[in-house]
């Protein structure tokens, strides 16, 4: 799964992929994106380039009827996408692009307690990101969603797949990370049949690096540079 992030800021997003400058929101670098929380989306215009948006992290179907929206959908198999209720009409219709500079994941790891002796585990944070550390694009599902009489809403979830080689001693799933000859091509409306889309995800990015970072990431309220900063393996605690 993909749980916490690194999200770019307004001005890094419309510079690494050429999106025209706007003011109004200004959408900061953010080092620890949570689950529910409004993150920078990109979406095709009426003119088939990418555009700026904002969207709840966590899909809400536009047919979801009731006020407390779903529990775990800030994720979507991409394996079963294309079948579930909950993500096939945006599989094929309302596919979006969720700008990062990298994720987080915890990696569970055996330790000697020094005090008992005992052996433990633990879950070790890791920060993983490209190796020439530029931006990249998870790609994403989204839908509009409104309780009655409400302005709607845009909510988006982030496709998963099985960890590459790369990073699967870290965890055994991750982002798609599409390529970016196909970021236009994700959110192309007439791309809107399912092995389309499932061809793409096969073409996901795999190659990436990874280190330990501090365990102050596991607070919310923890939002700063230092939680990108790599420590020793079993000194996060100290951070």
């Amino acid at each position: 799964m993909c749980g916490r992030y690194v999200a770019p800021d307004r001005a890094a997003i419309e510079r690494a992929w050429h999106i025209g400058r706007e003011n109004g929101n200004p959408l900061r670098r953010r080092f620890n994106v949570l689950p529910t929380t409004g993150i920078p989306v990109l979406r095709g215009d009426p003119g088939g380039e990418l555009e700026l948006a904002e969207a709840r992290w966590g899909l809400i179907p536009e047919w979801w009827k009731q006020d407390k929206p779903p529990s775990y959908s800030i994720n979507a198999r991409s394996e079963e996408a294309a079948a579930k209720p909950m993500w096939r009409h945006a599989w094929r219709h309302s596919r979006c692009l969720i700008p990062a500079e990298g994720w987080y994941e915890w990696q569970a790891v055996q330790q000697t307690d020094p005090r008992s002796g005992e052996l433990r585990t633990r879950k070790q944070p890791h920060y993983i990101f490209r190796h020439d550390r530029k931006p990249v694009c998870f790609a994403g599902l989204m839908a509009s969603w409104s309780r009655q009489g409400e302005k709607p809403i845009l909510t988006c979830a982030i496709l998963t797949r099985d960890a590459s080689p790369s990073v699967a001693e870290v965890h055994d799933r991750m982002p798609v990370v599409l390529p970016d000859e196909l970021l236009v091509r994700w959110v192309r409306a007439d791309v809107d049949k399912a092995d389309e889309v499932a061809s793409m995800v096969k073409l996901a990015q795999s190659k990436f690096d990874h280190y330990p970072v501090s365990t102050r990431l596991n607070s919310a309220k923890s939002d700063d540079h230092e939680l990108i900063a790599p420590v020793q393996q079993g000194e996060s605690d100290k951070s």
